[in-house]
């Protein structure tokens, strides 16, 4: 087992609090920190992936950058919930639509998180396990939603291992089945979270919709998901 500080994070033991919100891009968790905490102070930036832990409405809250894809967000969130003793991680970062229900900027709420990832294989269970979110987190973020006149979108999301897939019809065949975003890091979290005993939810922001054709910018990925963040972060004080 690791001690602390750990092969990628260097904070100190008292240095996360309970909750941490992982935006993926390190940006965005230098912004989040700079904008939206009190007091933030910076607890690791090693291979720039920058940790931030400061107060909301008064109660402890860090953010901390996840990175790309299952193996990184696997990494942060495992040190994070068995090394730092982090209780609950809330994902908050972008997801194209694959539901023709869903816009740029909707926001979205993964109840569960289907994958083509071999992840899962590392458990030796005989069987597929769902990864699915903390139904703490989950209706807490759902409530808060409804208080701030948020319309979420719950349901269903894929976590994919491949950006650019030589499959081009893979997005209509999750389509199919009700899937209704997609992205590249939830369903690590969720089963480390679930391999733990923590809470772990994703939330994100629609950032583009391939059937639409539309999709935003990277300058506006990183600075105008407020809506979302601002909900993350009503949703953590309550926990």
């Amino acid at each position: 087992m690791s001690t602390i500080p750990t092969p990628h994070i260097s904070a100190k033991a008292d240095d996360f609090a309970k909750t941490v919100l992982m935006p993926g891009d390190p940006l965005r968790a230098k912004l989040i920190a700079e904008k939206f905490l009190d007091n933030a102070r910076l607890v690791t930036d090693i291979r720039g992936a920058f940790g931030y832990t400061g107060t909301y409405k008064d109660k402890p809250v860090s953010v901390m950058t996840s990175g790309m894809g299952m193996p990184s967000m696997g990494i942060y969130s495992y040190e994070l919930f068995n090394f730092y003793d982090v209780d609950n991680i809330i994902r908050i970062g972008s997801a194209g639509a694959l539901s023709l229900n869903l816009d740029l900027y909707d926001i979205v709420a993964a109840m569960g998180a289907c994958t083509d990832s071999n992840y899962a294989s590392q458990f030796g269970l005989n069987g597929i396990f769902a990864p699915i979110a903390s139904y703490k987190l989950l209706s807490e973020f759902v409530q808060t939603c409804t208080s701030l006149g948020i319309d979420a979108h719950v349901g269903n999301i894929l976590t994919s291992d491949a950006f650019y897939n030589a499959d081009e019809t893979c997005n209509q065949k999750w389509q199919s089945m009700g899937v209704i975003a997609v992205e590249m890091e939830t369903a690590a979290l969720y089963m480390n979270a679930a391999k733990s005993g923590k809470n772990a939810l994703t939330v994100c922001t629609i950032s583009d919709c391939p059937f639409k054709n539309t999709a935003t910018t990277a300058q506006e990925r990183q600075n105008s998901f407020q809506t979302m963040i601002k909900a993350a972060l009503e949703t953590a004080v309550k926990l």
